[in-house]
């Protein structure tokens, strides 16, 4: 197991992240366990000093996440299983459902109440 430290770099959050999706189901009580839940908090420290989340509507909020993480509609799809349906809440055409809001929270590590404010559809 790598040793952590306080994440500085561009480098160092890359590598956590990809520990972190290496180990991100470990069992309770193992040792991939505690180092994700480590990661998980050096992630987070490390994307509260740089990205304050702007006052944006959730599908905005979704789309800049989306760029951060070099995720494409194609990714959301595969958490949530349906691609017709994110095209359209991406596209402002239906809401997000709260299935989609505990998936893209968790995917996107976007608290939750900011993906549960209203926004208007087209």
């Amino acid at each position: 197991m790598k040793q952590w430290y306080i994440l500085e770099t561009k480098e160092d959050f890359e590598a956590a992240m990809h520990r972190f999706k290496q180990i991100d189901e470990a069992q309770k009580g193992t040792p991939d366990y505690k180092e994700m839940r480590l990661l998980a908090l050096l992630i987070n420290q490390y994307e509260q000093q740089l990205w304050d989340l702007p006052e944006v509507d959730p599908i905005e909020m979704i789309k800049i996440r989306m760029e951060d993480f070099g995720y494409k509609p194609s990714d959301l799809a595969n958490a949530y299983g349906d691609k017709g349906t994110i095209s359209k809440v991406l596209n402002y055409k239906q809401a997000l459902s709260l299935t989609m809001i505990r998936k893209f929270s968790k995917l996107l590590r976007i608290p939750a109440e900011l993906l549960t404010k209203e926004y208007i559809l087209q």
